[in-house]
C-alpha cells in the first residue's frame, strides 16, 4: 500500500509535460468533527494518488484543509472521493484564477493539530458558529456602507500585494497573531458595527468569524469562497472589483493577478513591483518581493551576503547552514533589515488607536481630490514621499493622507521639497517630499482638500 511519494518533483513535471493534458489549480476545505484524522488522511492518499491528483493538504480532528492540482479528465473522479465522506458532500472547490499544470509536484497530506492554527485554548469556542456568508454582489454592497468595518484576515505578505479598498491589514506573520490584536482594536464596536472579513479562500475568515461571534460581537458576515470565489463571480457577472492588485496563492506561482494596480515596491529598489520570491540562498529562503532588474542583478538573492554564499563551493554552502535548519527562523517572509524598502509590513509606532478605527470608512465633509500615492516614509526624519499623479501642490495647501492602516490624517502642507530641491508648488509627475508627523504606508493615497466650487 503506496503512502508515500515516489517520484521527485523533476520527475513528475516531466511525466506531466509528456502526459500534454491540462491540469486544474483548485482549493477546498471543510469544517468537521474527525475521529481518527490519520485513518482519514491514509484513505485520501490512496483515492487520490490512484488519480494522479497533486497538492498540500492538512487534515485534523477539526476538519481538511487542501490547495491541489487535479488532471482535468479526472475532475468529476476526484469530486467523488469528496462525496464519499458526508460533511464533503456537495462542498464548494475553488478553482484557480490562473492555471498552471505544474502548481503542485508532490501529493503531501499532513495530519496537524489544527488545520488553521489559532492559538486558542477555549472549550467553548464552537468554530461551527460562523458568520453571515456573503457573494461578490453583497459583499461589494456591505463594504460601501459607512458603518462597516473590513478585515483582511490573511498575513502582511499577501495584504502588502493586493486587499479589498478600505481594510484593515494587520502586520502579522500568521493567523494566530490577528485575532487578538484585531479583537482588541475593535472592542467599541461590537454592536453597532458591521464587521466584514476576508481571506485567500475562506477557511482563514470562517474560523475568524465564529470567534468574533463567540466575542460577542453581533453584525459578523465574511466573503463567501474568499478571494478566490469573488473573482469567479465578478468576472462572471460583471461586477467591479472592490479588490485592487494582486491575490498571494501558496503554490510555486505566489500570486493570481486580479487587476492591474501594482500596489507594492520592489523590496531592494523601491521600483513598482508585485511579484514574490525566495531567496536563493537555502539556509535563508526568505520570501521577498523583487523586480525583474533586481532578480537578474542579484540572482535571486535577498542580500549581498546571501548573493556571496550562492557562489561558494556546494561543500561550504553545507557547513554554513549547520545547526540553522529551525523552521519559521530559517524560512522568514519579508522581514529583514536588508530590505530597504520593504514598509508595508512594519509594524506602526503604535497600535491603531479606537478613534482611527472608526475613521477608516471616515466620510469627509469637504471635496477632495486625488493628487498622488506615497512612495517611502522616513520614520527617523518623519519624512514622507509621495509621486504626484494630478493637479499641483502648494505650501499652504490643506491635504488629506488616506489609507486602509493609516486612516485618514489631514495636515498643513508647511515646506515642499519637489525632486530633491525646495519649491512653493509641485506639479503632476514630480516627486515630493514634506514633514509628516504619522507613518505612512505604501497603500496610502494623498488627496488636496479644496472647496466644493474649485
Amino acid at each position: 500500500m503506496q503512502l508515500y511519494n515516489t517520484l521527485s518533483a523533476e520527475e513528475r513535471a516531466q511525466l506531466i509535460d509528456e502526459a500534454g493534458k491540462d491540469r486544474l489549480t483548485l482549493s477546498f476545505y471543510a469544517y468537521a468533527k474527525i475521529e481518527d484524522p490519520k485513518k482519514f488522511r491514509d484513505e485520501l492518499f490512496i483515492a487520490w494518488n490512484a488519480l494522479d491528483a497533486l497538492g498540500r493538504i492538512y487534515v485534523a480532528h477539526e476538519g481538511i484543509n487542501a490547495q491541489m492540482s487535479i488532471p482535468a479528465d479526472h475532475f468529476e473522479d476526484f469530486r467523488n472521493t469528496l462525496e464519499a465522506y458526508d460533511f464533503m458532500k456537495g462542498i464548494r472547490l475553488n478553482v484557480a484564477v490562473e492555471q498552471d499544470n505544474h502548481s503542485f509536484l508532490k501529493l503531501t497530506i499532513k495530519v496537524r493539530h489544527k488545520i488553521v492554527a489559532d492559538g486558542l485554548n477555549d472549550d467553548t469556542f464552537d468554530v461551527t458558529n460562523k458568520g453571515i456568508h456573503l457573494k461578490a454582489q453583497e459583499f461589494n454592497n456591505l463594504l460601501e456602507d459607512p458603518n462597516t468595518i473590513v478585515v483582511d484576515f490573511r498575513n502582511h505578505y499577501e495584504s502588502e500585494v493586493g486587499h479589498f479598498e478600505g481594510a484593515i491589514t494587520p502586520d502579522v506573520e500568521n493567523f494566530r497573531e490577528s485575532l487578538p490584536i484585531i479583537n482588541e482594536q475593535l472592542q467599541d464596536f461590537k454592536e453597532d458595527k458591521n464587521l466584514l472579513m476576508y481571506c485567500t479562500g475562506g477557511i482563514r475568515c470562517e474560523k475568524a468569524s465564529a470567534y468574533f461571534k463567540h466575542q460577542g460581537f453581533k453584525n459578523v458576515y465574511q466573503l463567501e469562497g474568499g478571494i478566490i470565489e469573488y473573482t469567479r463571480q465578478i468576472k462572471e457577472e460583471g461586477i467591479k472589483s472592490k479588490f485592487i492588485g494582486k491575490n498571494f496563492v501558496f503554490d510555486h506561482r505566489l500570486g493570481e493577478r486580479i487587476t492591474e494596480d501594482i500596489i507594492s515596491q520592489c523590496h531592494q529598489c523601491g521600483k513598482p513591483c508585485d511579484n514574490h520570491t525566495n531567496c536563493s540562498n537555502d539556509a535563508c529562503h526568505l520570501l521577498f518581493i523583487q523586480c525583474d532588474e533586481c532578480k537578474a542583478a542579484m540572482e535571486n538573492c535577498c542580500s549581498t551576503e546571501c548573493h556571496e554564499i550562492i557562489h561558494l563551493p556546494v561543500e561550504e554552502q553545507v557547513q554554513l547552514r549547520k545547526g540553522l535548519q529551525v523552521g519559521n527562523k530559517v524560512f522568514r517572509k519579508g522581514k529583514s533589515d536588508a530590505l530597504k524598502f520593504k514598509k508595508s509590513g512594519d509594524l506602526p509606532d503604535a497600535p491603531l488607536a479606537k478613534a482611527e478605527t472608526k475613521n477608516i470608512r471616515k466620510k469627509i465633509s469637504v471635496k477632495k481630490v486625488l493628487i498622488g500615492k506615497a512612495e517611502h516614509y522616513y520614520s527617523k526624519s518623519k519624512i514622507g514621499q509621495f509621486l504626484m499623479e494630478n493637479r499641483e501642490l502648494s505650501v499652504g495647501d490643506r491635504v488629506l493622507v488616506s489609507g486602509p492602516t493609516t486612516g485618514d490624517q489631514e495636515l498643513t502642507i508647511t515646506e515642499i521639497f519637489a525632486n530633491g530641491g525646495p519649491c512653493e508648488t509641485a506639479r503632476k509627475g514630480d516627486q515630493i517630499t514634506f514633514e509628516i508627523p504619522f507613518r505612512i504606508r505604501l497603500s496610502d493615497k494623498l488627496y488636496k482638500i479644496v472647496q466644493p466650487s474649485e
